[in-house]
């Protein structure tokens, strides 16, 4: 299900290179080029979405998160990205939620570390769907705003969305999303709208494993506790 919701008008004009593709970006946002962001969260998303509507480009939000847990963080997430959606005028499509096909999946692969292999069948299972839905709705483009997060390999994320865009007969663009001060600029976005913020990657995996590593940092820095 897509949620439409009035469009906010940005007029910039500048020229754009996505893989093979040119695209020119006319301030007659009648002509803006779709493109099709996979996203994680809003904290993930807002400079990304900002950097593209500024770039006389239409994105259409695609929030497919299976790894989220549990149900109700993925919902909190979710609903965080639909209230800024909302706010920008920009398209929102709902993916479904099946954690339990995601464990499936994953299975076997319980205690790998972050950016281990794990992380390798996540990122591919999400953007294969988001292939797929570029193909669906017939917009030729797609990108992520996991390659936005520090926490991820870029390298990871990128052969992913790659090999799914490859499939699919559609096109990736791997523009990192934490240069040209974007990074930066996530972190005032963040301030700025008063995002909920989580301190995990989504599947109960990175948790326990951020949690433990909580749990030794704070035993590091307060020894006699």
């Amino acid at each position: 299900e897509i949620s439409y919701f009035p469009q906010s008008t940005f007029r910039h004009s500048s020229e754009i290179y996505v893989g093979q593709i040119t695209i020119k970006a006319l301030t007659d946002c009648q002509r803006m080029q779709p493109i099709l962001l996979h996203a994680c969260c809003a904290p993930c998303s807002a400079a990304v979405l900002e950097w593209l509507l500024k770039n006389a480009m239409t994105p259409t939000v695609f929030f497919y998160n299976p790894n989220i847990a549990p149900l109700a963080e993925y919902e909190k997430r979710k609903a965080e990205l639909v209230r800024h959606c909302q706010r920008l005028g920009v398209a929102f499509i709902d993916g479904d939620y099946d954690h339990e096909d995601w464990l499936e999946e994953t299975k076997g692969l319980e205690n790998e570390p972050e950016r281990g292999h794990r992380c390798d069948v996540c990122f591919y299972l999400r953007l294969k769907e988001a292939a797929r839905k570029c193909v669906e709705l017939s917009i030729p483009v797609f990108t992520t705003t996991l390659a936005s997060s520090r926490w991820k390999s870029l390298e990871q994320v990128n052969a992913a969305g790659l090999k799914a865009a490859d499939e699919e007969g559609v096109r990736y663009w791997d523009k990192n999303w934490r240069k040209d001060g974007l990074q930066e600029r996530r972190g005032i976005l963040l301030k700025t709208y008063g995002f909920y913020n989580q301190t995990w990657c989504g599947c109960e995996y990175s948790k326990r494993d951020a949690d433990m590593h909580r749990a030794l940092r704070q035993i590091r820095e307060n020894p006699a506790n």
